[in-house]
């Protein structure tokens, strides 16, 4: 006499031993994913930053970074400070037109995939100062995949950027262009 047995693959009563059809099908060291998942996983928290702070955004980037609200949660604590050994650069403050070809030398060093951070109004637009040694943002050298505002922007927004960065680390795919967050699409040179 054959036991009838509920299998939660078929929906249904079958009859049979299913419990040992399911463990011939799925071993136990069984992992349902595509390895382009698990990779872009494990980018998400594992990001190695190059703070390139040059102004007063950075005591704000280092609050960020220090115990109270903890970069090591997003996997985002050990900075680097060799391009060579780093993926994530945040530019923290203004750059101006003679540092423009050294913050490109150092994107240039930089590991793929590598991804840019564009800390704070002076970073983003100039800021305040719209004059011709500033840099009137970072996009014009580097391609930014982040915009973080503010004057000095808060830990806070920091925070709430680097989830965004790593929402888009996780779900972005080679060879397509990432439709929301985006440079301004300015050629580079």
């Amino acid at each position: 006499m054959k036991r009838r047995t509920i299998s939660a693959y078929a929906g249904g009563v079958s009859s049979g031993n299913a419990f040992s059809d399911e463990s011939r099908a799925f071993p136990e060291s069984f992992a349902a994913t595509r390895l382009k998942d698990a990779i872009q996983w494990a980018r998400k928290y594992s990001f190695f930053p190059y703070p390139f702070v040059t102004a007063c955004c950075g005591m704000e980037y280092f609050s960020a970074a220090g115990p109270r609200y903890d970069l090591d949660r997003f996997g985002a604590a050990l900075p680097r400070f060799t391009p060579r050994q780093a993926d994530l650069l945040f530019v923290v403050g203004t750059i101006t037109h003679r540092m423009a070809p050294i913050l490109r030398r150092v994107y240039d060093q930089m590991a793929e995939p590598k991804w840019v951070v564009s800390f704070g109004a002076c970073t983003s637009s100039g800021g305040p100062y719209d004059n011709y040694a500033v840099l009137q943002g970072i996009d014009r050298i580097v391609p930014v995949a982040l915009y973080i505002p503010g004057c000095p922007p808060r830990p806070e927004a920091v925070l709430d950027g680097l989830m965004k960065l790593q929402y888009r680390v996780q779900h972005e795919r080679e060879g397509r262009p990432w439709p929301e967050f985006h440079g301004s699409g300015r050629q580079l040179g």
